[in-house]
């Protein structure tokens, strides 16, 4: 049994629902109030359920962060083949990687305390030791926040948008479930015009990929490195 981290939606979004993609703009965690108050929403909202109640469950949002590889100014794109778990994302291409929050992602501090932010630790987890790897120092920095009602699917999902850079080598490690190529930014844009079957968050994100890695580029920080318990 699977249980995975969600935020009431009415906690996550008080106010109104974005659609689409919603940037927090230039700058750290310290000067971005947006991205700073959403932060604070999942660390004090947040909980684990059972991932096949959570599904159907639109009132709780799946936080799922969602990294973008960038290398030199390219970009990842995946492919999921018919091999993957997920049936719905079969033969999609994604230029997200990463997946549900689960318990073991959240870490305990010097204190002892458990770490109220899971987002850290479940990308490490998700991108760096279980679908990638990624060779020689990396960077990541939280771009935005990707929300769509629309579909059965996206209505318990929020995507945390963030930017991994990195200058080394890239390869994947589910080879048998994923296809990774790198591609310029104008190359994604030109292959969603003609029609490519990109995942509706991927499709979201790539119209905006210049200003995402410029931003990125401003402020990053070294990825958190993984404790094993």
């Amino acid at each position: 049994m699977e249980f995975v981290f969600v935020v009431p939606r009415e906690k996550l979004f008080p106010d109104s629902y974005p659609h689409g993609y919603l940037p927090y703009g230039e700058g750290s965690l310290r000067g971005n109030p947006l991205q700073g108050a959403l932060q604070q929403r999942v660390e004090e909202h947040g909980f684990f359920v059972e991932r096949e109640y959570a599904e159907r469950t639109p009132s709780l949002k799946q936080v799922i962060p969602y990294t973008i590889v960038e290398r030199g100014g390219k970009v990842l794109c995946l492919t999921r083949t018919k091999s993957g778990g997920e049936v719905r994302l079969h033969n999609k291409l994604s230029i997200g990687v990463g997946g549900h929050i689960n318990p073991v992602d959240l870490t305990t501090g010097p204190e002892g305390q458990d770490s109220r932010n899971p987002i850290p630790q479940a990308t490490q987890r998700e991108v760096l030791d279980e679908e990638l790897n990624v060779d020689g120092p990396h960077t990541l920095q939280s771009v935005g926040l990707i929300n769509d009602d629309s579909n059965p699917v996206g209505a318990v999902h929020v995507g945390w948008v963030q930017v991994l850079s990195t200058e080394g080598e890239v390869s994947v490690r589910e080879v048998d479930q994923l296809i990774g190529s790198f591609h310029t930014v104008q190359e994604l844009q030109d292959m969603l015009e003609s029609g490519a079957n990109f995942e509706t968050w991927s499709s979201f994100l790539i119209p905006k990929l210049d200003l995402l890695l410029s931003n990125s580029s401003n402020s990053s920080a070294p990825l958190p490195t993984h404790q094993t318990q």
